[in-house]
């Protein structure tokens, strides 16, 4: 921490120290932290926003809402926020100093006006918001660039928009942004907390001209809200920049021309495209002449064009940053699903904590405000709400999305983590004995029975019916007589979780610690859980991404009886394949076709591999492309002969997660013909693809949408009916079955898949009844 403004208390629960804290007169509280083991209170000066208050097992952070307001209502006068920059960037100077400034409103003069620290306040209720002295000697002072907070009224394109209307233009009635009725999509509030989706309240999470709301009318699936324009200043925007930086947002450079090189088109005209993207649509964004913007939150600046087959392109601008002399290149092992030492260079997707929370986004402050930013932390390789160890904690983590709870160890295993040898208990004759228990956890491990007294530390356990050194009264064997509080073993009373702790021998360090007690290891096989490593490149299956042998076993390969490989498909169960419905068209006979399972190479001959015979053919009933294959027989389940799991019913993934789409399909000439390929692509909300600049309203609700919208990665030929395979945190699960598309891999025609969770209670009953 950076302040050494606290207080250390000792109170008996959360609220006592929540009073300690609001009665605190040596400095501003602004945050506290409690631990219930150690019934510790320490009130901050600090909180997160200020210095890295650093996360501690078992410690609980509260912060005042108050003092982590990053908006301002009116002129800002109440702002207690800690913004302590000025809008051209230069830092403020503290209220208390005279340096260089000799400040005329100071504490004494105006007792509440929070003038503590250099943070931009408005003491004197300036109508242009917030200000501060500066540290320039040149600039006396400067306001701040501090957003209003947006209530019955919007600025810009109402980004920031937090009011409670919830109507649309028309007079249709929202609908909750946490419901899938009458309209399935994917813009769930716990997956893009930052978005505030809260209730039914309209809101614009993806950059349309003004804030709108899916409607509770089943006939139209969104429509705008017509909300007022405020009548105050939009805030001032940052300074722009003529280089790439981020997003490119806030580039404000002459660039007109396209990556390809077209002319790009005026803003302002409708020629020859007609479109939303207008200076009065987007009165923030700087829409001049023809030049690149990133208007809409798109991944960099781009245009429309006047080429009347091109309709919009990115463009291509020079980054702001200096350029990578080199790259260490990724050790293979950070890729998979598992852990090495402690966890600090795992680059996997799992993103699930040890009791099955989501995790937060690290870019995301909501719901739980932090410093372990992607832009603080850069060589973390913070991405997403991926699980990560930035800190050097004992194993992978994350904040997650239950705004209860902070964060939690995320639910991984080391890779180097062998079942243990159960050992056949000794019998005797005095009484039965309990089965035995191996040295590792399940679950929370509130069961867990080992002799294990060692916390992560390397600290001896004290034992639970002792009160030396760390006394206590809250543990013992008294008051936990289920808990297997015997001698000084790493135990669970309290089903805390992140597992097994135990109070130390070491007087004057730590009054107790977690213990590392791996979780044991499932006998059986999962569904989506592959045995063999996986590549995992977002790369191109038009292009060929060869994958690793036998690391998607679920993918099928369907052919003629003859032999010939014309599609794929999901094995979802010992006797079920999922595959698409038009690729069953030229024959209704089962003995018509063949599957093949376990190969790698599409003409291949491994010792692995298996073919069954189709007994029966049942395809969707409402003509969804989408049909189950019996086969004649089970396949053997092995290394390279996985089913992959269903999805719940209805659900959507996502805009912007990250799937995978494999087949032995057409690569149009770019190698790596005959071998199974992979590409990572993201998914992409139905709502953007059926967008003019997209598929235009093709696609349907049963369907949806994934690819890269610059092109070059897609499915194509002969992957038709095989699986879009997303990683759900623990497990792959099939969301899509390969459907249709424009062409192959063109910019801004994504591919079309069945939307398997549409399907899965007739998946479910088909299967149960046959």
């Amino acid at each position: 921490m950076t302040s050494e403004k606290r207080s250390l208390y000792t109170p008996t629960s959360e609220l006592e120290c929540a009073e300690k804290c609001e009665k605190e007169t040596k400095f501003t509280c602004r945050s506290f932290v409690y631990s219930t083991k150690s019934q510790i209170c320490f009130t901050m000066h600090n909180n997160q926003k200020m210095s890295n208050l650093h996360r501690r097992n078992g410690v609980a952070l509260y912060e005042k809402r108050i003092y982590l307001e990053d908006c301002i209502k009116g002129t800002g006068k109440d702002y207690r926020g800690t913004e302590s920059k000025t809008r051209s960037g230069k830092t403020c100077q503290d209220w208390t100093t005279t340096f260089p400034h000799v400040p005329n409103l100071t504490h004494e003069k105006f007792p509440d006006a929070g003038l503590d620290g250099n943070f931009c306040r408005n003491p004197d209720n300036d109508p242009d918001g917030p200000w501060c002295y500066t540290t320039d000697p040149n600039v006396r002072f400067e306001f701040c660039h501090i957003h209003q907070c947006e209530e019955e009224c919007i600025h810009c394109s109402g980004e920031d928009y937090r009011g409670h209307i919830s109507k649309t233009a028309s007079g249709t009635e929202c609908q909750n942004w946490n419901l899938q009725t009458p309209h399935t999509h994917g813009y769930d509030p716990s997956n893009i907390p930052d978005k505030n989706l809260e209730r039914n309240y309209c809101r614009n999470p993806d950059g349309e001209p003004r804030p709108w709301c899916f409607t509770t009318d089943p006939n139209k699936r969104w429509e705008h809200c017509n909300i007022p324009r405020c009548t105050t200043k939009p805030p001032q925007s940052p300074p722009g920049v003529q280089c790439l930086s981020g997003k490119g947002e806030n580039y404000r450079g002459n660039v007109g021309i396209t990556a390809s090189g077209k002319t790009c088109q005026k803003w302002r005209s409708q020629e020859p495209h007609r479109h939303a993207r207008t200076p009065e649509n987007y009165p923030c964004k700087n829409l001049e002449e023809n030049y690149c913007r990133n208007p809409d939150s798109e991944a960099m600046p781009w245009c429309y064009t006047i080429d009347n087959a091109t309709r919009w392109e990115y463009c291509e601008i020079p980054s702001c940053d200096a350029p990578v002399v080199s790259v260490q290149p990724t050790k293979p092992s950070s890729l998979s699903e598992c852990y090495e030492s402690d966890g600090n260079t795992y680059r996997g997707s799992a993103y699930i904590t040890v009791s099955g929370k989501k995790c937060q986004a690290w870019s995301s402050q909501t719901p739980h405000k932090h410093v372990k930013t992607p832009e603080a932390l850069p060589k973390e390789g913070l991405e997403k709400n991926y699980c990560r160890n930035p800190d050097g904690d004992k194993s992978p983590w994350c904040y997650t999305t239950d705004p209860s709870v902070r964060w939690e160890y995320c639910n991984l295993k080391k890779c180097t983590e062998v079942p243990p040898i159960q050992q056949k208990p000794v019998q005797t004759t005095k009484a039965p004995l309990l089965p035995p228990s191996p040295d590792c956890i399940i679950g929370k491990g509130e069961d867990y029975r080992g002799t294990r007294s060692t916390t992560v530390s390397g600290h001896t356990c004290q034992a639970w019916s002792s009160q030396t050194p760390q006394e206590h009264a809250s543990f013992t064997p008294v008051t936990h007589p289920q808990s297997g509080l015997d001698s000084n073993y790493c135990r669970n009373p309290d089903g805390d979780i992140n597992g097994p702790w135990c109070f130390v021998t070491t007087p004057g360090t730590v009054k107790w610690e977690y213990c590392d007690i791996s979780r044991c290891a499932t006998a059986e096989t999962e569904c989506g859980k592959p045995k063999k490593k996986q590549k995992k490149c977002f790369g191109r299956i038009v292009g060929g991404c060869e994958a690793y042998q036998f690391s998607w076993p679920w993918q099928i390969s369907l052919r003629t009886s003859f032999g010939l490989h014309f599609c794929g498909g999901s094995l979802i169960d010992q006797q079920w394949v999922l595959t698409a419905a038009h690729c069953l068209e030229k024959s209704n006979r089962p003995s018509a076709y063949k599957i093949v399972l376990g190969i790698h190479r599409e003409n291949g001959n491994e010792p692995s591999k298996q073919i069954r015979d189709v007994e029966r053919i049942f395809k969707e009933p409402t003509n969804a492309d989408i049909a189950l294959l019996k086969l004649k027989s089970p396949v053997k389940i092995t290394d390279e002969v996985i089913p992959v799991c269903l999805p719940t019913i209805n659900y959507v993934v996502p805009g912007k997660s990250e799937c995978y789409v494999t087949g032995w399909g057409e690569t149009q000439g770019s190698g790596k013909e005959g071998v199974l390929k992979e590409a990572g692509i993201p998914v992409i909300e139905n709502k953007v693809c059926n967008s003019p600049e997209y598929l235009n309203g093709r696609v349907k609700d049963r369907e949806l949408c994934a690819g890269v919208i610059q092109g070059g990665v897609d499915s194509c030929q002969g992957d038709s009916g095989g699986p879009l395979s997303c990683f759900d945190g623990e497990k792959y699960i099939l969301q899509g079955v390969t459907s249709w598309g424009l062409g192959c891999a063109q910019a801004m025609r994504p591919g079309v898949y069945a939307r398997v969770s549409t399907f899965v209670p007739w998946i479910q009953k088909t299967m149960k009844d046959n």
